[in-house]
């Protein structure tokens, strides 16, 4: 299509030319005393055009002849700029293939090649520079070269480089922070998590990065915050982000000393992680564990009213839990059972009776009639629960409780008896 235009313009310019020249008689005369020109005037006016197309390229060659230098210059420039760009890709080549020796020499020889010519004006030159630096930093550490890696990584952090390239600062910063966690050096993880801008450290690489920080350093409550935001910007599968969560949660409640540390670090946790049973049974027990060590008695009855209030909708669900749960809510009950209240004793009458083969339910319901003198009673549901149960603990202290109902009952033969099943559970 377009030589059909062309031929077209080349078809009008030849009829204007005709139209214009064809019979045109006019002459130009020129005097220069004593001599006199007559020439055609379409001789003049071709000797004008001609003129001007001569005169035109005259002035493009010596315009051409004065930029040669120029153009010389610029294409070393090129050269080099393309040699630089090369050693760069072939050191982050030779790196993700795990040549790290050979990496370094290519970075290494990016920067002498970016550094050969301070003067040229490149395209993101300084950029290229951050980069070299930092994918030698990244062959340093892979060769335990902590020396090298600090000089090459103080380098692209320079603030005339950062300046030019502010991600690729923010991505040198935290490749910091990974190897400073490999290091196991928590200050300068944290003092390299605190460089980054706000934007850049809501990010889910910077949050992976300071979840290992906070476990690293042991805050827990840090790496708890944290793994909440991870999981709301699903950086991690559902089963991933409940199970870091709760393992986080779990060692925040093992961690609490006394019983006001451990109820603000309940309070602390969301409604979903509360509902999580694993958490309730820990935090019962925990709770049991302090109390045990202190022989307050306010002490115990503060913690037996938190674990009851922790325990309550964990037990609603107590058809849900498998057996190891089962036997650890059992457990974190049983220390609390002289002081149950009403509410809880009829919430044991009624699960038993719902199920009545459950034997870690004969055993609770056995244990807490012991404790209101219920003898007959309990002396059937411990019986029950000595034919099912398999934990030696709770097994130990079924016959334990059997021979002391025995003895009250007068009946030393089986007193006897129970006595010397629970001491060779013992041994």
């Amino acid at each position: 299509m377009r030589s059909v235009f062309w031929l077209l313009g080349l078809a009008a310019l030849a009829v204007a030319l005709a139209l214009l020249v064809g019979h045109n008689q006019a002459m130009v005369t020129l005097f220069w005393p004593p001599y006199r020109f007559d020439v055609s005037f379409n001789f003049v006016l071709f000797c004008l055009i001609g003129g001007f197309v001569l005169l035109y390229l005259a002035m493009r060659a010596i315009a051409l002849l004065r930029e040669l230098p120029l153009q010389a210059q610029r294409w070393r420039n090129q050269q080099l700029e393309r040699a630089a760009v090369g050693s760069v890709m072939d050191a982050l080549a030779q790196l993700l293939a795990g040549r790290f020796v050979r990496a370094r020499a290519a970075g290494l020889a990016a920067l002498e090649q970016l550094n050969a010519q301070p003067s040229a004006q490149w395209p993101r030159r300084q950029q290229l520079q951050l980069l070299a630096h930092l994918l030698v930093a990244e062959a340093a550490q892979s060769l335990q070269n902590r020396s090298a890696r600090d000089e090459h990584l103080q380098a692209a952090l320079h603030p005339k480089l950062a300046k030019v390239s502010p991600e690729a600062r923010e991505g040198a910063l935290l490749r910091a922070v990974r190897w400073a966690v490999e290091d196991r050096d928590v200050q300068a993880a944290r003092s390299h998590l605190a460089e980054l801008p706000q934007g850049a450290g809501r990010r889910i690489q910077a949050l992976r990065l300071k979840l290992r920080v906070a476990r690293l350093g042991g805050d827990t409550s840090e790496a708890l915050e944290t793994a909440r935001l991870l999981a709301k910007h699903r950086a991690f599968s559902p089963d991933a982000s409940r199970s870091i969560v709760r393992g986080l949660a779990l060692d925040a409640l093992r961690e609490a000393h006394d019983l006001s540390q451990l109820k603000a670090v309940w309070e602390r946790l969301d409604a979903t992680e509360r509902a999580m049973p694993e958490l309730a049974l820990a935090a019962a027990e925990r709770a049991n564990r302090i109390a045990a060590t202190d022989a307050r008695e306010a002490s115990s009855q503060q913690a037996v009213g938190m674990s009851g209030a922790w325990l309550a909708p964990v037990w609603q669900g107590f058809s849900t839990l498998d057996a190891t749960q089962q036997r650890q809510l059992v457990q974190a009950l049983e220390p609390g059972l002289p002081q149950l209240d009403a509410a809880w004793l009829a919430r044991l009458e009624q699960s038993q009776r719902q199920w009545p083969n459950n034997a870690y339910l004969q055993y609770l319901t056995g244990q807490a009639c012991v404790q209101r003198q219920l003898w007959g009673k309990a002396a059937q549901l411990l019986g029950q629960a000595s034919h099912s149960l398999r934990e030696p603990a709770l097994l130990r202290r079924t016959w334990c409780s059997l021979a002391t109902l025995a003895e009250e009952r007068g009946d030393e033969a089986s007193a006897q008896a129970a006595w010397k099943k629970a001491a060779l559970l013992a041994d």
